[in-house]
């Protein structure tokens, strides 16, 4: 696959440079949130053996070099480069170019139309990866962040006439079955509890869909706990809270967003929150 013709990350690239050595040790704070294992030829044999169907063309030392360098590009805002390098290792590669066209296509595409051709793009890979390696937690995870933003940008209401609700869940669920610990699908089930109450409302919410507000903030509080850092909990726990809650809890969420802006990003998707939590609070 060429690489695709995007819109370049706004912010100085150099501050989230991990060459050589420095992607695996920082690779735990990096994917803190999403639990994604480190991309070494060992991890990928693992993968490969009880995934057969991963199995890349090329040799399992060059696939990891190459996935290694897509996540580097990822981490410093070249999503184009890291779907292209993703991409080219088969499904290997697939959730390193799921995240990036997610992330762009929330942050940086400016068009709706193609926002939404890139969140479907994205749902289709993560589709193919869970029928090939159900196991693997982001296949998952980033199948429901395709089709939740794919949600937003239609409409709640019309995404859930169009049964993408269930979907959504059935996918985090099943993303925290393979790793509790996922902090980014807790904040993602809290949003899925928060957006259904502030569309339908707390009664047909719970009876149709599910819908708690006590679970949605235990949700938001897990990710927090187990991602401090994160700025992008804050934020989708301050307007899940106010899509709960209303205005009682607004002066909770201006705190949440005052922390999220005066987090230090490790890399461009938590600039890109940071930068965001900073707008909010100016307007």
């Amino acid at each position: 696959m060429a690489k695709p013709r995007w819109t370049a990350f706004p912010h100085a690239s150099k501050d989230y440079d991990y060459a050589g050595a420095a992607l695996a040790e920082a690779w735990p704070r990096l994917h803190r949130g999403d639990c994604e294992p480190f991309p070494d030829a060992a991890g990928l044999k693992a993968m490969v053996d009880t995934a057969p169907k991963l199995k890349p063309k090329q040799s399992l030392e060059e696939a990891a070099e190459i996935l290694q360098d897509a996540w580097r590009a990822y981490h410093r805002g070249d999503f184009a480069e890291a779907v292209e390098k993703g991409l080219s290792v088969g499904l290997l590669g697939a959730n390193v170019a799921n995240k990036a066209t997610n992330i762009y296509a929330t942050y940086l595409e400016e068009k709706d139309a193609a926002k939404l051709e890139l969140f479907q793009a994205s749902a289709a890979r993560a589709e193919e990866l869970q029928a090939a390696a159900k196991g693997l937690a982001n296949a998952h995870y980033l199948h429901a962040q395709a089709l939740g933003r794919y949600s937003q940008g239609i409409s709640i209401g019309k995404a859930l006439a169009q049964g993408l609700a269930g979907k959504v869940r059935a996918s985090l669920e099943a993303a925290l079955k393979c790793a509790p610990k996922h902090a980014d699908a807790h904040i993602a089930l809290g949003t899925y509890h928060a957006e259904i109450i502030n569309k339908v409302g707390g009664m047909i919410g719970g009876l149709t869909y599910g819908a708690s507000k006590d679970d949605g903030v235990k949700h938001f509080e897990t990710a927090v706990k187990l991602n401090p850092d994160s700025a992008v909990a804050r934020i989708e726990y301050a307007n899940g809270l106010v899509m709960m809650f209303g205005n009682s809890k607004m002066k909770q969420a201006v705190a949440l967003y005052a922390e999220a802006a005066n987090s230090k990003p490790a890399d461009a998707m938590e600039r890109l929150d940071v930068e965001l939590a900073k707008e909010e609070l100016e307007d």
